[in-house]
């Protein structure tokens, strides 16, 4: 019997043996992959589709964005209420997002009710009519969701950071102005659907308590469709990068404001680098978790900011390092200097065992924490698939924050940390 008198022992999670749970492949008739992770104990499946749809593929700022939020908003036998009901009728939740290399769209439904619902998605990625009413309302809200944000500093800054880095024209700087949304089309949206949605290249993700005849189902209702298999098509269309040739702005956006919104960022090579998994464990101790140096410093310390985070850009072709804060109008300088104080400690001198040892707990407790389920699974799986990563890429990156020693985190901090290679941006 359990004696509840004595403590358990305290097992450090560096001391556990963390293994990605394995998932299936499928080869629709089409070509189409279909990466499945079946585990849980719930009667619940995620079902995800991804398309390179991305902005990466427009010709005209918004027309991806567009045509991926409309998807849902009429086929040519249902309306938008319609299609919507039928979801909402099985306790499903149908939902589509838009970034830059692709689009997605991912259900949530009840394993049971699978059947009845994958022949909607279907339709709505081979029938969506996209009808101008729908549009305009569309244009309409976006408008004004972005009239709102435009008066709020941190989201004028999380923008112009990427400009500045990538340039305002590629994929991953580019931003919206309200005459954009106005300048789509219908036309511009059904030749942008019929191309990237209908035939478009797709690839499956499914999580959960999988149906026995989930890849039938599949087979059945996507197998058969003008789909073709994923593939590197964001590099047949290159996009250059144009970096601003100024390295520090300070813009007013609200004259009588009293928080700025402070973004220090550099350029960074993608996670197919070998120096990446290595960076993101010195990136958590300089700002990757609550323990982390900027958030000791100039929050717990200072007390100029109630949070300030660091952390790597996913995106798949480049990526960069964010250094991310809020802080009082008149702290701000002072909020400056001490998040380049903590850059050049971190170059001055090699951490010690006992920090090290904290980032390495975090860092593989919050793995453990991510790999709570099924959907943290394959969203973990996702990632490295869509980003062309081997299957060791998982397992290479826990050894590396079980075993980079001080020295090595010391040498990465002099490669990346100089302060004439960052960014800086406030925006008041």
């Amino acid at each position: 019997m359990l004696n509840r008198t004595i403590a358990p022992p305290i097992i450090d999670p560096v001391a556990f043996d963390i293994k990605l749970p394995a998932y299936k492949k499928y080869i629709l008739t089409n070509g189409i992959e279909v990466f499945a992770v079946d585990m849980g104990t719930e009667d619940t499946l995620m079902v995800n589709w991804v398309f390179a749809a991305g902005n990466w593929f427009e010709n005209k700022k918004a027309v991806a964005a567009a045509t991926n939020f409309l998807l849902k908003n009429g086929t040519s036998k249902r309306s938008a209420f319609d299609i919507n009901e039928h979801f909402e009728f099985y306790g499903s939740y149908l939902n589509r997002a838009c970034y830059n290399e692709t689009s997605e769209i991912t259900l949530h439904t009840l394993s049971k009710h699978i059947n009845e619902l994958l022949p909607v998605v279907a339709e709505l990625v081979q029938d969506s009519v996209f009808p101008q009413e729908e549009l305009n309302i569309y244009a309409q809200n976006a408008q004004q969701r972005l009239k709102v944000n435009l008066q709020k500093s941190e989201f004028v800054a999380g923008r112009l950071i990427d400009a500045y880095l990538f340039g305002d024209n590629h994929p991953y700087g580019k931003y919206l102005n309200l005459g954009d949304y106005a300048a789509v089309t219908r036309e511009d949206v059904v030749s942008f659907y019929n191309d990237y949605y209908k035939e478009g290249r797709c690839v499956i993700f499914v999580a959960g308590k999988l149906p026995k005849d989930l890849i039938e189902s599949l087979e059945k209702n996507f197998g058969k469709l003008p789909l073709k298999p994923r593939s590197l098509v964001a590099e047949t269309i290159q996009h250059p990068l144009q970096p601003a040739a100024e390295k520090k702005h300070y813009i007013v956006n609200d004259p009588d404001g009293v928080q700025s919104a402070i973004r220090i960022a550099r350029p960074f090579p993608n996670r197919k680098h070998p120096d990446f998994q290595k960076v993101l464990v010195l990136n958590n101790v300089l700002g990757g978790f609550f323990g982390s140096r900027l958030m000791g410093n100039i929050r717990e310390d200072k007390g100029y900011t109630y949070g300030i985070y660091s952390y790597l850009m996913n995106f798949t072709s480049e990526s960069g390092w964010m250094v991310s804060t809020e802080a009082g109008r008149d702290v701000t300088a002072e909020t400056v200097k001490e998040i380049y104080i903590e850059l050049q400690q971190l170059r001055d001198e090699e951490i010690d065992d006992e920090e090290l040892m904290m980032t390495r707990n975090s860092m593989i407790g919050t793995i453990l924490g991510d790999l709570d389920g099924p959907f943290q699974v394959i969203g973990r799986w996702k990632n490295m698939i869509l980003n062309n990563v081997d299957d060791d890429y998982f397992e290479r990156g826990v050894q590396i924050i079980k075993t980079i020693t001080a020295k090595e985190l010391h040498e990465l901090a002099n490669k990346y940390l100089a302060p004439e290679e960052f960014y800086e941006l406030v925006v008041i």
